[in-house]
């Protein structure tokens, strides 16, 4: 049969194309399945009606007596519920069917009897006493069923309500029929029950009783015929030492698992091994040195030639037992374990091959996934092998290992690392440089699944490499991160390549430590424009916002006072007056972020005509979402020096009420308006009510202007200088002007009328200036990013800055002119942005206060803003 042609493959809606899809249609519906046309028949319907007027409980009890299995599972599955309606009656009624359909019951209701039982304990519908009365020998008489796994179900149920019993109850219903049970002659799982059981036990009763009552069981249990029932009695014996004590664990415990590690069953051995392990600590260093290393080593020199199971196991644990016989290893042992180690780490990566993965044996694949296991378990490990060679010592003994497991060719063992390569940063302190290669390797790993399990801690991660550990930034943190930023892009964009949205977003939320790590600069150039286009081209949501709040942070770190103008201008040009609504939508999220990070100065100044001016816009979701906004914009503005601002916003609230068509938005803005009566207004003077968000507010505001101060300072520095600033010595300012992390972030802002409008010639007041600003970013540099969203300050911290605010208050804070935000050439800004059109803005203090005709108008453009750029007076 030939393919089709092009032309032929084309849809064809001619009549003759029409009749010859029919015959292929009613082709089809010969080769259908025949359908039942009735599900069930009349009489198998009247079996399942019920009478509508019984109540729950003669409901439960005609379903459990005369219903079909379905019904009443579903009656037992809703036993917790009549059990808090109704207890007494559940008890005196329906429990008693319940036991009479558990005899015959199938696996699915008995697996629902135990959820259920297991359910009204957690509930405490009853007391313990009632509990054990009613429901404990029906939990007893199934925990034997045939089935495993109903039988398993059962036994949880037990394990939890031996938690509550009361001893007497402990001992006359489940300790003492234990003693039987717990014989040779019942069967293995009954006494695999049992083994479970007396480990539950042991919490429940004292030293002398668990002795004197348990402990002969524990050793015949131990010594059982079944290597099953050695084994999980074996495990058991964690809990039995814990709950008798050290010297009886040494006397009793200690000598039955040192005779189970010669066990001649490999599980049996396996389980000896792991609880030696787990129980390390109990013993004290004799034991260990004396009893338990023997025991450990030549269990170490035999897993090569045993089960990879063994060998599983043992790299889980080698870790916590590297630790816990840490300081009575002699030099040569302690060399052993370690390339014991790092032999484990490399497994299975020597048989290198080249057949078609179809073409290799199962078992060999099975081998390989047990070998995968094992690295994945040692990278896991790897933090606490550091420990063991001690840090100093990484680089020669672990580095190779640590390059190995970064570069493993399987995922998962990439993802363990990943997972670890903050503890590894953190225990290597100063010699956090050495792994700087990995850091960048696994950003730039193929698999997301490896991306998304760093970014978990790439804030602190980048921390720990920009200070080399130390609590102070060093001066090469730039040059010893080269890579750093082709890294970091690239993962952004695999990252928004992908499906997986959710890796997205968090990537974009961690990048907002990058102010900490790399220049302002590097952020403008390679990171702030695709904040821009995530924001106005991704179609997801939750990755559009946190593009939104990364940009503002990356905004309130910037530099330059240029480059934040063009961000200003651009973010109200191209989101708050754009084409699109969903542009608009975004700019009120971006709006909601500065109004968080920002002062509120600041938002006054930039952004709140702008987003007011939305009351007109002709999209109702557009209007909703700013009436949501409204109170958090109300709460920026201070009395009287924003009065202005206060009647403008009440002028488009009124404006919404009178001529709001739609019904939703104005039943929100009915809802608004009350809201905002309810307000009370800051004022200019500290309020005991807004005393710590005035104080916050205060300390944001002021962090602004020192950014702005030191730029000029740092200009005109350069000028008097005569000779350009040395990158090096830029980068320093740049670190110099850090501000608290712990606060949210926010960039200069002019204030109208300042008597410090032009910087001071002396070269006193310059210095001093300098000197007060730089001496306040060195002290607050140490704050961490992941303080950042909590925006709070303690007041100890903020009454340190109290002499120095009372020097810029609003009568003397610098405030530069207009001429002092004009974009720069456009030569020297990406083509993307605009500096030809002016910014609009509104400062506090002023008489002139914006024509409300002008701002809320709708002419042709009816989104842009229609705002006056003012002068400020020199």
């Amino acid at each position: 049969m030939h393919p089709p042609s092009p032309a032929a493959a084309a849809m064809d809606f001619s009549q003759n194309s029409l009749f010859g899809y029919m015959e292929d249609l009613q082709e089809l519906t010969i080769i259908e399945r025949p359908v039942r046309r009735s599900l069930k028949t009349p009489e198998e319907i009247e079996r399942l009606t019920v009478d509508e007027d019984l109540s729950d409980i003669e409901r439960a009890v005609y379903l459990l007596s005369a219903g079909q299995d379905i019904q009443g599972t579903s009656v037992i599955a809703n036993l917790p519920f009549l059990m808090r309606q109704n207890p007494a009656e559940t008890l005196r009624r329906v429990l008693p069917k319940v036991r009479e359909a558990l005899h015959v019951a199938g696996v699915e209701m008995q697996l629902t009897a135990a959820v259920s039982f297991l359910t009204i304990l957690q509930d405490e519908s009853v007391s313990a006493h009632t509990y054990a009365h009613s429901f404990l020998q029906v939990i007893l008489l199934h925990l034997e069923h045939r089935d495993a796994g109903v039988s398993n179900a059962w036994l949880e149920t037990l394990l939890s309500v031996i938690e509550v019993l009361p001893k007497d109850t402990l001992r006359h219903e489940i300790l003492n029929p234990l003693v039987s049970k717990a014989q040779l002659s019942q069967t293995v799982q009954s006494r695999l029950v049992s083994c479970k059981i007396l480990g539950k036990l042991t919490n429940k009763f004292d030293a002398l009783a668990i002795k004197r009552e348990i402990l002969p069981l524990v050793k015949s249990l131990c010594q059982d015929v079944e290597h099953e029932v050695r084994s999980c009695m074996c495990r058991q014996l964690e809990n039995i030492a814990q709950g008798i004590g050290t010297e009886l664990s040494k006397s009793v415990v200690l000598p039955e698992l040192i005779e189970l590690s010669r066990d001649e069953g490999s599980s049996v051995r396996l389980a000896a091994f792991e609880t030696l392990v787990n129980l390390l600590d109990i013993f004290d260093t004799d034991d260990r040195s004396q009893t338990i290393l023997p025991v450990v080593k030549s269990f170490c020199e035999k897993s090569f030639k045993a089960d990879e199971s063994i060998l599983i196991s043992l790299s889980f644990h080698l870790g916590k037992l590297c630790h816990g016989l840490y300081g009575i290893f002699t030099p040569d042992q302690h060399l052993r374990f370690l390339e014991f180690y790092k032999k484990l780490c490399t497994l299975g990566l020597q048989q290198e091959n080249g057949h078609n993965e179809n073409q290799i044996p199962p078992q060999i694949l099975e081998q390989e996934k047990k070998y995968i296991s094992v690295r994945k378990n040692c990278a896991y490990n790897f933090p606490a092998m550091i420990v063991f060679v001690d840090p100093k010592n990484f680089h020669m003994e672990l580095y190779s290992t640590f390059f190995c497991l970064c570069h493993d060719p399987e995922v998962p063992v990439r993802y363990t690392i990943a997972i670890c390569f903050y503890e590894v940063s953190k225990l290597l302190n100063s010699g956090v440089y050495l792994i700087h290669k990995e850091l960048i390797t696994l950003l730039q790993d193929e698999s997301l699944e490896v991306l998304d399990a760093l970014i978990d801690h790439l804030p602190e991660i980048l921390e720990l490499m920009s200070t080399g550990g130390e609590s102070i930034v060093q001066e090469n943190k730039l040059s010893s991160l080269p890579d750093l930023v082709p890294a970091l892009t690239a993962a952004e964009q695999r990252a928004a390549a992908s499906l997986k949205w959710r890796t997205h977003e968090k990537l974009l939320q961690k990048y907002a430590c990058l102010p900490q790590v790399i220049s302002s600069d590097q952020i403008y150039y390679r990171f702030l424009q695709r904040m821009f286009t995530i924001m106005m081209t991704n179609n997801v949501l939750p990755v559009q916002k946190a593009a939104s709040r990364t940009l503002c942070i990356f905004l309130r770190y910037n530099r330059k006072q240029e480059q934040r103008h063009e961000v200003i201008q651009k973010l109200i040009e191209q989101l708050g007056q754009g084409k699109s609504y969903w542009n608009r939508l975004r700019f009120l999220d971006t709006c909601e972020f500065i109004i968080e990070i920002f002062s509120k100065s600041f938002f006054c100044k930039y952004f709140f005509l702008p987003a007011i001016e939305l009351t007109h816009d002709p999209v109702a979701n557009v209007r909703m979402k700013l009436c949501y906004l409204l109170p958090k914009v109300k709460s920026t503005l201070k009395i009287p020096a924003d009065k202005h601002l206060l009647q403008q916003l009440e002028m488009c609230v009124r404006k919404l009420l009178c001529q709001e068509k739609d019904k939703d938005v104005l039943a929100i803005v009915k809802r608004t308006v009350l809201e905002l009566d309810r307000m009370e207004m800051s004022m200019d003077a500290f309020q005991k009510k807004f005393y710590e968000k005035d104080l916050l507010d205060q300390e944001k505001e002021r962090e602004e202007l020192l950014l702005l101060e030191m730029e000029q300072l740092e200009k005109e520095k350069q000028q008097n200088d005569g000779r350009p600033m040395s990158d090096k010595n830029f980068e320093k300012k740049r670190r110099d002007s850090k501000t608290p992390t712990s606060l949210p972030k926010s960039i200069p802002i002019s204030v109208p009328g300042s008597s410090s409008a032009t910087p001071s010639t002396s070269k006193e007041i310059k210095k001093s200036k300098l000197i007060r600003s730089q001496s306040f970013n060195n002290q607050a540099f140490h704050a961490k990013y992941g303080n950042l969203d909590k925006c709070t300050t303690s007041k100890s911290s903020t009454a340190a800055y109290t002499p120095s605010v009372s020097g810029l208050s609003k009568t003397s804070m610098i405030s530069l002119t207009d001429d002092s935000f004009r974009t720069r050439n456009t030569s020297s800004a990406p083509s993307s942005f605009s500096s030809n059109t002016s910014l609009p803005s509104t400062s506090r203090g002023t008489g002139n206060s914006i024509d409300p005709k002008g701002s809320g108008s709708k002419d042709t453009q009816p989104r842009k803003a229609t705002l006056k750029s003012r002068k400020s007076n020199p």
